[in-house]
């Protein structure tokens, strides 16, 4: 079975121009996202998936191998998916690239998820919410799940109502994703659901159009950088924990 990581990476972004290349430590950001996802021994290979020759240029500089992506793709699924078309493997997983400091742990754990049962088309992973204002926050995804732990909704509102339940635990999705190639392609063949163009959230786009997605419980959040502030606390980190990079 072939397994293989992808680092979906724009140039282009309203708070944050340019992230991928972003300096951290004297290496673009997207070099640390690489060299943190290659140390997963499940991967067969890592890629960068791009639309943007800036960081294209920076890949083969740093000898990242990279795929050059349509300029269309609306989200990073949409962009794993076209790879998934020069590229064969069994199983694809989405990377974020702005997550510099990713756990190769998070990566092993949604590889056993996709990989705990063979009909699993899709997996992606969970941790539970400890700050209530995290929990109202419209900007934060929630995932609601079934008792088999397959995905019922994604929404930014604080789902579900504690009218009667009080001690209900509300998860946050984390977005490291594993596809199916088959299950990829059929993601390109769809449209946009009203529930993904509301809420904003990829994977809806499978869950309106009847795709079971399974999620696996970790206890420890990704850090995304989505601010210069971020950026700042991700350089300090690094600085001062060389060793656990």
């Amino acid at each position: 079975m072939k397994i293989i990581g992808v680092i979906p990476a724009r140039y282009q972004s309203s708070r944050f121009p340019g992230k991928p290349l972003a300096d951290i430590c004297g290496k673009p950001m997207v070099w640390w996202v690489y060299h943190r996802a290659s140390k997963v021994a499940r991967l067969d290979e890592v890629y960068v998936a791009t639309d943007d020759e800036r960081i294209e240029s920076a890949c083969r500089q740093y000898g990242i191998p990279c795929v050059m992506t349509s300029t269309e793709h609306k989200n990073g699924t949409e962009r794993l998916a076209e790879v998934a078309t020069k590229i064969v493997a069994d199983i694809y997983v989405t990377i974020q690239g702005d997550e510099p400091l990713l756990e190769p742990a998070t990566i092993d754990a949604v590889l056993d998820t996709i990989q705990s049962e063979p009909q699993i088309p899709c997996a992606t992973l969970k941790t539970p919410y400890h700050n209530p204002v995290d929990v109202i926050n419209g900007t934060t995804p929630k995932v609601v799940c079934d008792v088999n732990n397959d995905i019922l909704l994604f929404t930014r509102s604080p789902v579900p109502y504690p009218k009667a339940a009080l001690d209900y635990i509300i998860y946050k999705p984390i977005g490291v994703y594993a596809f199916k190639r088959e299950t990829l392609l059929y993601y390109a063949t769809l449209e946009m659901g009203p529930l993904e163009k509301a809420e904003e959230i990829e994977l809806l786009r499978l869950v309106e159009h009847g795709v079971k997605i399974r999620i696996g419980v970790v206890d420890s959040d990704t850090v995304a950088v989505d601010t210069y502030k971020d950026l700042e606390r991700v350089r300090a980190y690094i600085e001062a924990h060389p060793d656990r990079v």
